[in-house]
Parts: C-alpha cells; sequence; structure tokens
C-alpha cells in the first residue's frame, strides 16, 4: 500500500515537472494562458458591475414616488399655516376701527398695524388717481373688467381729525369707462393748462407796463375742499405672480400695486401708507368706486381646501408610482 502511494506521488511530481518545462519552453501559449484568465477574470468583474447598476436602478425606480410623498406631506404644512394665517386677520379685522391721526407713527414700522380697521380723514386728490388692472369683476352670472382706483388722500388744513400727513387709498372697483374718462378730461387739463400759460405769457410780454402797476388781489381764505371719510385696511404691496407683466409707470400701465412706485408718480415718499376702503355705505345712486368686500381680503389666492386637495393628488401620484415600481422589480413567476 506504502509502495503504490508512492508511486502515485512520483507520477504526479513528474507530470507537474512536465507541464512547466512545456509552458516555459513555449511563449505563445503561456500567453494564451495567461489571456484567457485576464479576460475571464474581467469579464467577472464587468459582470458584477452591470449587476450592482441593475441593482441601483431598481432602487431608483422608487424615488418618484417617495418625492411625490414628501410633497403631499408638505401640502399639510402648508394648510395648516394658512389656517393660521387666516385665523390672524379674521381676529384682526373683528377688532374695532381706530383713528389714523392718534395712531400713526412716522418712525415705526407698519407690520403691527397690517389688516387692522383705521378711520382716516381728508380729501381726495382726484387728478393723481392711479388705475390698476384689468381687474374682473362677475355680476349676476356677467363677468365685466375695470379697475381698482388708487387716488391720494391729502390732509385738511386746520382740521385735527384730519390725516397728518399724504396716504394712499384703494378706493375700489369702477369700471373700464372711469379711467377712459379719466384719461381725456386730464388730456384736456393739460391743453387747457397749456393754452391759459400760452396767453399769460403773450399778455404779460406786451402789457408788462400794464400788469406792473395793476394791484394784486390777495385771497384771505383759501378754497373749501370736501372732505371724506375713509374706514380702510392697512395693507401693504402686492405680490405678483410670474405671469403678471411689469408695471409702466410712464406709460400709466399698472398692472398690480406697488406702493412705493404709485407713491413716487403721485409726488409722494416711497414709505407713504397704503389702505383699502372697505366701506360698506355705498350710494345706490353712485355706486363707483366699489369697495371691497371683507371676505376678499381675508381670502387668499390658495385657500386651506386647496392644499388638501393637492395632498390628495400627491398622494394618490405616490401610491400609483410605487405601485408601478414595486411590480417593475419583483421577480417574474416562470410559467410551465
Amino acid at each position: 500500500m506504502t509502495t503504490t502511494t508512492t508511486i502515485v506521488k512520483s507520477i504526479t511530481k513528474l507530470r507537474r515537472s512536465h507541464w512547466e518545462v512545456f509552458y516555459s519552453s513555449s511563449p505563445a501559449i503561456s500567453s494564451t494562458v495567461q489571456s484567457q484568465s485576464q479576460s475571464q477574470l474581467t469579464s467577472s468583474l464587468h459582470s458584477s458591475e452591470q449587476e450592482n447598476r441593475k441593482r441601483w436602478s431598481k432602487w431608483l425606480l422608487f424615488l418618484p414616488g417617495a418625492i411625490t410623498f414628501g410633497l403631499g406631506t408638505w401640502q399639510i404644512f402648508r394648510r395648516q399655516d394658512k389656517i393660521k394665517m387666516l385665523e390672524y386677520r379674521q381676529k384682526r379685522l373683528e377688532l374695532e376701527p381706530l383713528k389714523w391721526n392718534s395712531v400713526f407713527q412716522p418712525n415705526e414700522g407698519l407690520d403691527s398695524l397690517e389688516f387692522r380697521k383705521v378711520v382716516c380723514k381728508g380729501h381726495f386728490d382726484e387728478e393723481k388717481s392711479i388705475y390698476i388692472g384689468p381687474r374682473s369683476r362677475s355680476i349676476s352670472g356677467v363677468t365685466e373688467n375695470g379697475y381698482y382706483v388708487i387716488t391720494p388722500l391729502l390732509p385738511i388744513p386746520n382740521c385735527p381729525d384730519s390725516v397728518p400727513s399724504p396716504i394712499l387709498v384703494n378706493r375700489g372697483w369702477v369700471p373700464r369707462s372711469w379711467k377712459e374718462k379719466f384719461l381725456e378730461v386730464s388730456h384736456g387739463d393739460q391743453q387747457s393748462k397749456q393754452e391759459t400759460h400760452d396767453v399769460q405769457e403773450g399778455e404779460r410780454s406786451s402789457w408788462w407796463r400794464l400788469w406792473k402797476t395793476k394791484p394784486t388781489k390777495v385771497q384771505d381764505h383759501a378754497p373749501a375742499v370736501p372732505s371724506v371719510e375713509v374706514v380702510g385696511i392697512v395693507r401693504e404691496s402686492e405680490k405678483p405672480s410670474i405671469f403678471v407683466p411689469a408695471n409702466e409707470p410712464n406709460s400709466n400701465q399698472w398692472f398690480y400695486v406697488d406702493v412705493p412706485a404709485i407713491a413716487r408718480t403721485c409726488g409722494l415718499a416711497e414709505n407713504t401708507v397704503y389702505i383699502e376702503d372697505i366701506n360698506e355705505n355705498v350710494n345706490p345712486s353712485n355706486p363707483y368706486p366699489l369697495p371691497k368686500d371683507v371676505n376678499t381680503v381675508i381670502r387668499s389666492s390658495v385657500m386651506p381646501q386647496d392644499h388638501l386637495n393637492y395632498t390628495f393628488t400627491w398622494y394618490s401620484l405616490s401610491a400609483a408610482v410605487t405601485f408601478m415600481a414595486f411590480k417593475r422589480v419583483r421577480p417574474k413567476k416562470s410559467r410551465r
């Protein structure tokens, strides 16, 4: 038995030495074997990389479902914030109106007064009115285009109850004919002023001696101006969407409320206060400008119910996309 084992070991050693001598004597065969081994190693690495890529690509199928699920959850938080904001506005509007001449402080901000009702007294400067629009309004199912008219409210001389400084008042909605009539009147006034100026210059040049000796008349009292009392809400500039065109003050085209720009156009300071008239005592015989409804002030462009609808939409989309990804990843059963 021992002799047989010894003979087998001897034969194995002879075979190994024979092949070593064979490979060493044949470089071509040696290189072929090495290249085959390298190609096998490369193919195995390539196949492993493909398997890893397939594994990651399968997991990436669930990414759209995760994103849409996150968007649905974000809408839930947005809905809660919107409910708190609307409740805050409602509570502010339920407070008693403040007299503007007693609460206004030039050096203080207006953040604490936003959505507070205020009572302002003064007189309107109609010649400097600004028309924002077009803004549509539905009356008995019929939609009519118009504008919001913003007019400076100026102080009344020697009146302690009037506003201490000019403010901008959104007086409400007016039909399109109002703006057309305003442009015609303003254009006519400019022409009449220019003609009057030319006539005065001609008379002054030809009859300067007569005008020089003519006694000047001094008015003891300024002409009386009609005073108005406005009940409004302190607001800030509007935040237009990307679809709203830019304002063009030079051509008198205003598409949204920009308080500093409107104030500059009217010759007022950029920090001029802006309020929206909500007075409900409208004269039926002269309803325009029609003040804003308080409910429209409280409302937002996206209400809590809209956020709830968005949440349902995103969650439904997330469930559908995730189900399709699961069906794609799950291995198919072989049929016999």
